[in-house]
């Protein structure tokens, strides 16, 4: 039986809750979202930090381990049919997720992953509907370690089943973006921009030079709903 390392509610229960999906090309849907623990990157703005930052973070009590039995029981009793693995990076994972994302799609469920886009999905490639994939750029802030990876941004590409979500924070940033998805394959078409930020207020000053920046590129435009409608807060 498989056993994954998902974050801790302050509750002591598993992060699995309901809400709808905040950020990309399925913002607002309905969802079930499913949060792991463990990184292999270090973003300087990662708001769930609680999932692999030990320094500043108890690992112990921001985090547990459930079977992926567990892990189902907690998905069915939530309405939303939308699955979505988040993290943390989930793919550090994917073995584990297999017998969890198998038995759920035979009961009808439809799965998304959030990855950074530096790990293959392995033998999830043909399990899940929509990989949300979100290479790092400069200003993340991960000195000395591989936030870009082309060979896997190209996997990812070539499956028709991802969509490359970038968090913008200077309209500087565009040119790296540019540069990524020349490396990665990646098609105009299957860009989302994002404006970095955790309070409307950052968001909406960032959002209206981003959504023309994406006007002119051909990429899509994305703000952070639930960071716009419950603000910087777990478990919404």
């Amino acid at each position: 039986m498989e056993r994954l390392i998902v974050a801790r509610m302050a509750d002591g229960g598993p992060e699995i809750f309901a809400s709808v999906q905040g950020e990309g090309v399925s913002m607002g849907v309905p969802s079930t979202f499913v949060r792991l623990a463990i990184c292999n990157l270090r973003c300087r703005w990662c708001d769930t930090a609680y999932t692999w930052d030990w320094q500043r973070f108890d690992r112990a009590a921001s985090t547990m381990e459930i079977t992926e039995e567990e892990a189902a029981a907690s998905v069915r009793a939530l309405p939303p049919r939308n699955v979505v693995i988040t993290g943390g990076e989930p793919l550090l994972q994917r073995r584990q997720l297999v017998p969890l994302v198998e038995a759920l799609r035979a009961e009808g469920y439809r799965f998304e992953v959030e990855t950074n886009g530096t790990v293959g999905p392995g033998p999830l490639a043909e399990l899940i509907d929509q990989f949300n994939v979100s290479p790092k750029l400069a200003h993340s802030g991960n000195e000395g370690l591989r936030r870009i990876a082309p060979a896997v941004l190209r996997e990812f590409a070539a499956s028709g089943r991802a969509w490359f979500k970038f968090v913008v924070a200077e309209p500087g940033d565009l040119e790296e973006v540019r540069a990524v998805c020349a490396a990665g394959g990646i098609p105009p078409e299957r860009v989302v921009l994002m404006p970095e930020g955790t309070s409307a207020a950052v968001l909406t000053a960032r959002g209206r030079w981003l959504a023309e920046a994406c006007a002119r590129e051909g990429y899509r435009f994305s703000t952070r709903l639930h960071i716009l409608l419950w603000g910087d807060r777990r478990g919404v």
